[in-house]
């Protein structure tokens, strides 16, 4: 990138515009991995200050029994295989209580779209988890999950909504997203949910009130075009709605483990190789830059890694997603190191490692707690990129 560009969309960014598409690819031109992520930095201070948000959560999987076969994904499994597995909603009752005594703020739900089960059985679960967990959160389903309940009950999207709120919804989750742009996802997606139905279901559900994250998953077939292509989407939806309160960037996997019965499920791996970290870096950054609607952008550290999740704290993100137990979809992939727990104690220590000041939030980003950031009379203690 030529210094009169840079110049011109370092401008712009301190002026507050809005940056264009031809300004997004032209980011992610760029080989200035520093200067890049300090403009991002920049963004994220004045959005956020020195703060990153995290939450105490648990991912709960009631089923991986799916009728879609993307070409990413390890987690589903069809009907008969070995290791198929189906909660009764008593099985996933059990196993969100305990985690009761962590001080679990958040539960984040997500299945594969079972060919079996009835309508009834989603609510259902819902009303008995929140019975059960009163204080917790329900952070539940993907678009493309009430897009397949819409087929099997023949409900449509608003009336499933209404239903699922009453029984204890406070958001939905961000999948099903991947990327929207066509020509990549018809080479990737396994279902029916595409820009168009995602968008009318987050879109029904900010009309109801709810708050929800958006994601993008990153690093297999597609190239930067494609992922401005899609945070632009993204954000003019924001502009209408203002109903997303996250932007959270995936990072694709490879399939390195489950290799148990023989197969590799995913069939993206030959022929792709996953984002390096300074990839990952530059997307954050990129994200942070484009999506000026947005307050916060995530960084998931299961798909990420620890450390690259906290250098990412320093590109754009001033979000760790939490604490995570048994986060099967990813876990069923990578196994490349990533624990299966963090704890709150864990968090804190990674967030005051980075330089930052924590802060406990729950689901719509209401603080819970602020806890002190480093010691700033230590010699040897953090600071963030200074801005």
């Amino acid at each position: 990138m030529d210094l009169g560009l840079k110049r011109e969309l370092e401008e712009k960014v301190r002026a507050g515009e809005r940056l264009t598409r031809e300004d997004g690819i032209a980011l992610y031109e760029s080989d200035d991995l520093a200067w890049l992520g300090g403009l991002a930095h920049e963004v994220r201070t004045r959005k956020n200050g020195d703060v990153v948000h995290f939450n105490v959560n648990r991912h709960l999987n009631m089923t991986n029994v799916c009728t879609a076969s993307c070409a990413y994904c390890s987690f589903q499994r069809k009907p008969g295989e070995k290791d198929a597995y189906t909660m009764r909603i008593e099985e996933a009752v059990k196993l969100a209580k305990a985690m009761e005594s962590e001080n679990l703020t958040e539960l984040h739900i997500v299945n594969g779209l079972h060919p079996n089960l009835p309508w009834r059985y989603y609510p259902r679960s819902l009303r008995e988890l929140k019975a059960a967990l009163p204080d917790v959160s329900l952070k539940a389903f993907t678009a493309t999950e009430i897009h397949h309940f819409e087929t099997i009950s023949g409900m449509s999207a608003s009336e499933i909504l209404d239903e699922l709120i009453d029984a204890g919804l406070e958001s939905l989750t961000g999948g099903g997203a991947e990327i929207f742009d066509w020509e990549v996802r018809q080479h990737i997606v396994d279902h029916r949910t595409h820009w168009e139905d995602w968008s009318r279901i987050h879109r029904l559900a900010h009309e109801k009130g709810l708050k929800t994250p958006c994601t993008m998953l990153y690093g297999h077939i597609e190239e930067p075009r494609h992922r401005v292509d899609h945070v632009l989407r993204l954000r003019e939806l924001q502009d209408e709605t203002g109903g997303f309160q996250v932007f959270i960037p995936l990072r694709y996997q490879h399939d390195f483990v489950d290799m148990q019965d023989g197969k590799v499920r995913n069939r993206l791996q030959a022929r792709t190789q996953m984002a390096t970290g300074a990839e990952a870096l530059k997307t954050f950054a990129v994200s942070r830059l484009l999506f000026d609607n947005v307050p916060h952008v995530k960084v998931f550290w299961v798909m990420h890694g620890v450390q690259t999740a906290q250098l990412a704290l320093q590109h754009g993100a001033d979000d760790m997603d939490g604490s995570v137990v048994e986060y099967k979809i990813t876990h069923d992939a990578d196994n490349y190191g990533t624990p299966n727990k963090l704890t709150r104690e864990d968090l804190l220590d990674l967030i005051r490692d980075a330089g930052f000041r924590p802060v406990e939030r729950n689901t719509r980003y209401e603080i819970i707690r602020e806890y002190e950031g480093p010691d700033p009379l230590l010699r040897e203690a953090p600071q963030p990129m200074r801005v």
